[in-house]
């Protein structure tokens, strides 16, 4: 890569100011971008708290790393556009009986488009983040994105719907490392900072037991009600609080024994009924996408291997476009899944390489 301006996002945590560093160190005009969007409960501090990336005084190790480094660091207060486009959106989808996947949201919707549009106030022609993500292109020059060397930190999942646009000039340094080799580059390099720990769970939510139950609870009190917990015949076997604190796949905090195993099959929000049953009512052999954004070069049909989560390792499946409304698809499992789940988002690869993805509307049930 010639040397050129680029703006850095960075967190205050190991993985980006390691980024800022590599790129510094080859000679690139660095310059530290923060986005400030979320202020947070002090519980988060408390015992059970987790850690988190982007609260208020991270920006200030993001700052205190640009200084020993030497670049020029900036904060933006993009807290309202957060609130609009992650959180907001975030409450919806529990009180809809979804399990909403906000880090693809904000990465979309907030941290890029922000960033992109900060380097270009700032003339700068690249845009670098700690995203353990790689990019690589075609014959013809056509970018496209991959999963990161680490697999156990790959944050491709969250990326999968970046456009060519910004392909073009994403930066990622820590892509060909691992966490491990990250880490002790920047305990070597006494980089502020290089001992905090991993960020765990969403950066915006408090931490310790119930956390999601109560952050939905507070801003959508008037629209959770109680309703009937159903088992696998239709019986009533109990009464739920609010759909918000169940999701497809849930086996414990359920409320309610049967005698034998059981797990959270089905969110009828519609009829406000959480519905109970065995493992095999569980799986699915395929679903319904809508959202469904597709990498550079990349129509539908296709066959790949698909991600239903971020931790989900991917199953063989077939990706055809549907005709029921634009933007939308259908998958098909060449084995049945378990615990497909409304509102996730499904990501399509081949091999290390990202196709595409889209947001899982419903599910087709195993016969």
């Amino acid at each position: 890569m010639k040397r050129e301006r680029i703006v850095v996002a960075m967190s205050g945590g190991v993985d980006s100011a390691v980024a800022a560093a590599r790129l510094h160190d080859a000679g690139h005009e660095v310059v530290g971008v923060t986005l400030h969007l979320w202020d947070y409960p002090d519980e988060l501090d408390a015992p059970g708290g987790h850690g988190r990336c982007c609260a208020p005084e991270d920006q200030y190790d993001a700052r205190r790393t640009a200084d020993a480094l030497g670049f020029p660091h900036y904060t933006f207060d993009r807290r309202d556009l957060f609130a609009k486009e992650v959180v907001a959106p975030f409450v919806d989808a529990y009180v809809a009986g979804e399990t909403p996947s906000p880090c693809t949201t904000c990465n979309r919707e907030v941290k890029l488009a922000e960033l992109f549009a900060i380097a270009d106030r700032l003339g700068a022609r690249g845009v670098a983040t700690g995203h353990y993500a790689r990019t690589g292109r075609d014959a013809d020059g056509t970018p496209f994105l991959l999963a990161g060397r680490d697999d156990k930190k790959d944050q491709s999942y969250f990326l999968y719907a970046t456009p060519r646009e910004k392909l073009e000039r994403l930066v990622f340094p820590l892509g060909e490392s691992t966490k491990a080799e990250v880490r002790a580059e920047a305990l070597a390099r006494g980089l502020p900072g290089a001992s905090k720990g991993e960020s765990q769970e969403l950066c915006f939510v408090g931490g310790g037991e119930h956390a999601y139950t109560r952050f939905v609870e507070e801003r959508s009190a008037d629209r959770v009600r109680p309703g009937p917990i159903v088992d696998d015949t239709g019986r009533v076997v109990g009464e739920h609080a609010g759909v918000h604190r169940f999701t497809v796949g849930q086996r414990k905090g359920l409320g309610v024994a049967l005698g034998r195993p059981i797990w959270v099959t089905q969110i009828d929000a519609a009829t406000n009924t959480v519905h109970l049953g065995g493992e095999k009512a569980l799986a699915g052999v395929g679903a319904k996408l809508d959202d469904v954004v597709l990498a550079p070069g990349v129509s539908l049909p296709l066959s790949a291997r698909v991600r239903i989560r971020y931790r989900h390792p991917g199953a063989e499946a077939t990706i055809v476009m549907s005709s029921e409304e634009p933007g939308s698809a259908h998958v098909t499992f060449r084995e049945p899944v378990a615990a497909l789940t409304p509102g996730q988002i499904a990501v399509f690869y081949d091999g290390d390489r990202v196709l595409g993805g889209g947001r899982l509307r419903s599910r087709d049930l195993a016969s």
